[in-house]
């Protein structure tokens, strides 16, 4: 029931026009996130084959895999405040070129450094769409439907992951073996690089036809166009209030256009280091050793080359499903439950893989195998791990990212806390090759304390804003710091 001024019932539903057309730009915009875990993971099956190719001894090896991440912080650092000065579709069209750019240079290297080079500078493409696809999505989107919106960016992440890694098995099984010649006398692995430049120029194609941020265009003081954006995205009766609403918010963060993320906690406000934390937590339970490393892991393990290939893109799938399920619960459920439950399930599983690793041995040549039945027992664990993974941690962070900050500090806190993310992803790839030639029972042990240390963080400083106007989500942690400040005043002065 509805009156002709009220708001129709189920405006905001998926299945309604509005929630449709919102879903196709949250779609569009998504893409970014697939050529994030495209990225991220097109270098699993590559990997044993450049280390073979170019001899990089393990220390190197993780280097090459992991400075990408390096381009990647750089990337999304930047990205807020070129996204700012130049709107959202420019900067997606950017790092689509970058990335494009670097896909073919990867795939046509001929040494390490310019191999390193190409890497970083596709680095700064997916870190420069990590950081504008969130915020796109939630400038775009209804409040009622935002999460679940927001939650595409990490389905789009584990869709790029699932399809590089399955295209790096075809390309692989199809020549014989990674290292083996495939097309126009380029090896199998060259052409796991290659393939990235077709989801690149999708991405370019899309950002021409996408709309434009109403945000963006209202700071801009191009109101009316905004307006029209609007109009396709809410129902009429709604639409000069939410105008207006936008309007007004972005006057007042003109009033505090001097504001900037310093602040009284490290340096910074404290708001942003919740971004942080949240950012680091979810790379150091090692989700991507999973992503990055898998195949060489499951080899070490004793499963071969083209079985390893096939772990790994079931694992992707694993991944897909269960974002769905997240997408699904998140607007229902709530952020908070969702993060909690995921990381008791991510605690245990790691707990139960550093066990598994205490029972392997290592030959002569230092290759690391599991005895029946602790190898198909990690196996288990390890998709175990993913489940409680890609159901929370996730698409939730996302989520909160694309929530959390203050409208006038948005682009820049996003970045901070993308480049966060990016630093940690490197500090965990890159020291992975050496720690688990060290001791694997200790490195998952460790990711394991981190899984337990999330679950403590989101229960003490996480409140739940399911449903909230993305203007309103900062009060919530604004009240929290002032009730924590009242009551150290308090302690001070008894």
């Amino acid at each position: 029931m509805s009156t002709p001024d009220s708001i129709p019932t189920g405006s905001f539903s998926l299945k309604s026009p509005y929630g449709k057309r919102a879903i196709g730009l949250a779609v569009a915009a998504a893409v970014g996130g697939f050529l994030f875990g495209f990225d991220s993971s097109v270098i699993n099956g590559a990997v044993d084959s450049i280390d073979q190719n170019f001899e990089l001894g393990s220390v190197l090896t993780g280097f090459v895999v992991a400075v990408a991440l390096l381009g990647c912080a750089v990337g999304a650092v930047l990205a807020g405040n070129l996204s700012d000065r130049w709107g959202r579709l420019k900067v997606m069209m950017l790092g689509s070129g970058l990335f494009l750019v670097s896909s073919i240079g990867a795939g046509l290297t001929f040494s390490v450094p310019d191999l390193i080079l190409w890497r970083v500078l596709g680095g700064l493409g997916i870190g420069i769409a990590s950081v504008v696809a969130p915020a796109y999505i939630a400038e775009i989107a209804p409040r009622q439907i935002r999460g679940g919106l927001a939650s595409l960016q990490q389905l789009a992440i584990t869709l790029g992951i699932f399809v590089a890694l399955l295209s790096d098995a075809l390309l692989a099984w199809g020549a014989g073996g990674a290292s083996q010649d495939l097309w126009l006398g380029l090896e199998a692995w060259r052409w796991m690089f290659l393939v990235g430049v077709i989801p690149a120029a999708v991405y370019g194609i899309l950002a021409f036809t996408m709309p434009e941020s109403p945000r963006y265009l209202i700071a801009k003081g191009r109101v009316d166009e905004a307006k029209v954006i609007f109009a396709t995205l809410v129902p009429p009766a709604d639409l000069d209030k939410t105008v207006n609403e936008l309007v007004h918010t972005i006057d007042e963060d003109r009033k505090n256009a001097g504001v900037s993320l310093k602040g009284p906690v490290f340096g910074l406000q404290g708001i942003v280091w919740v971004g942080i934390i949240l950012s680091v937590f979810q790379q150091f339970v090692g989700i991507n050793v999973i992503f990055y490393y898998s195949t060489s892991l499951w080899q070490s393990v004793g499963f071969p080359e083209s079985a390893s290939l096939g772990i790994s893109v079931v694992t992707s799938i694993t991944n897909v499903l269960v974002t769905l399920v997240a997408i699904f619960l998140v607007d229902r459920v709530g952020r908070k439950p969702i993060l909690l439950t995921g990381s008791v399930i991510m605690t245990l599983s790691l707990a139960a893989m550093a066990v598994c690793f205490m029972f392997s041995t290592t030959d002569a040549e230092g290759a690391v195998s599991l005895p029946a039945p602790w190898g198909p027992i990690a196996l288990v664990a390890a998709n175990l791990f993913v489940i409680g993974f890609g159901a929370s941690w996730g698409p939730l962070v996302w989520v909160l990212l694309g929530e959390i900050f203050p409208s006038r500090i948005r682009g820049k806190a996003l970045g901070v806390a993308a480049g966060a993310q990016w630093l940690a992803n490197f500090l965990i790839t890159v020291s992975f090759p050496a720690m688990s030639a060290w001791s694997l029972p200790l490195t998952y042990g460790m990711y394991a304390a981190f899984a337990a240390l999330s679950f403590i963080y989101v229960a003490w400083k996480i409140p739940e804003t399911k449903g909230m106007d993305i203007e309103q989500t900062e009060t919530l942690f604004t009240k929290r710091n002032a009730y924590r400040d009242r009551d150290a005043a308090q302690r001070a002065g008894s």
